[in-house]
């Protein structure tokens, strides 16, 4: 059970009208925790978990058996590079909790903030370890208050993975930068391909104007002309991709870097 004594400020998304998405959350948290969880989530600014978010408990031998198990596979391997000590621990920790809903639109964050706040809770009563499968990272208790748990609510670059690899569409020197976690908020990842990899700072600048736009409300239409200050062109934003897509694990919008 949670301790839902709060006084928890607002999360307000000012730019929000309804739309048909969702938001998914989904996190892992392995630790050793008493029979009966009494979650200090009021300390951390949170009202306890919404409607629509669940909390699910195994013995990680149990949970291991299953194929999207975290600590696993490629994504293990990423992990245990990214936070070694964190993998260890959560390696070694008897159980996994798993926190995970999927909720409609809303006009505000309410529903995220509460939620990373039980998380926080969780890592006062046993945690040592959370994975966050959809920004591909893993985080100790330390990390985890340092990135989320910020007054008023972290910004929303700490809620997104930005990514750049080889654009291989776009020929040699070309850059594709995108994001990752944007299902949180029910909105499309950014894809900006064909970057001359020395603009891929500034792509990545861009994404995070982008992704800091929808975290606020903000729906990117199919075809949208984007005037963006410093670029000769506007861009023309494409709706695609899927919800099975491995490269975001969400929709997303794409944007071609001017030449």
């Amino acid at each position: 059970m949670s301790d839902t004594r709060s006084t928890a400020s607002e999360w307000p998304r000012p730019n929000w009208s309804a739309g048909d998405e969702h938001a998914v959350l989904l996190f892992f948290v392995f630790g050793t925790f008493a029979k009966e969880l009494r979650i200090p989530a009021a300390r951390h600014g949170s009202k306890g978990l919404p409607a629509g978010v669940e909390l699910f408990r195994y013995p990680r031998e149990t949970l291991e058996q299953w194929e999207g198990f975290p600590l696993h596979g490629a994504l293990g391997e990423m992990l245990r590079q990214d936070h070694p000590t964190a993998f260890e621990a959560a390696m070694a920790a008897p159980e996994v909790l798993s926190v995970r809903g999927r909720l409609e639109d809303a006009a505000s964050l309410d529903y995220l903030r509460d939620t990373l706040g039980v998380i926080a809770g969780l890592m006062d009563i046993g945690g040592v370890a959370v994975a966050d499968p959809q920004i591909l990272s893993l985080f100790d208790q330390e990390t985890w208050q340092d990135r989320f748990m910020v007054e008023g609510g972290a910004p929303p670059r700490h809620h997104v993975l930005i990514l750049c690899n080889e654009d291989e569409d776009a020929g040699g020197g070309m850059a594709w930068v995108r994001t990752r976690g944007m299902r949180k908020f029910g909105r499309p990842d950014i894809s900006i391909r064909g970057v001359p990899h020395k603009q891929a700072d500034a792509a990545g600048e861009l994404c995070l104007r982008l992704v800091e736009m929808q975290v606020m409300g903000t729906h990117f239409s199919d075809g949208q002309e984007l005037e963006i200050e410093g670029l000769p062109d506007v861009l023309k934003a494409r709706r695609g991709g899927s919800l099975d897509d491995p490269h975001f694990n969400n929709t997303h919008v794409e944007l071609v870097w001017p030449k």
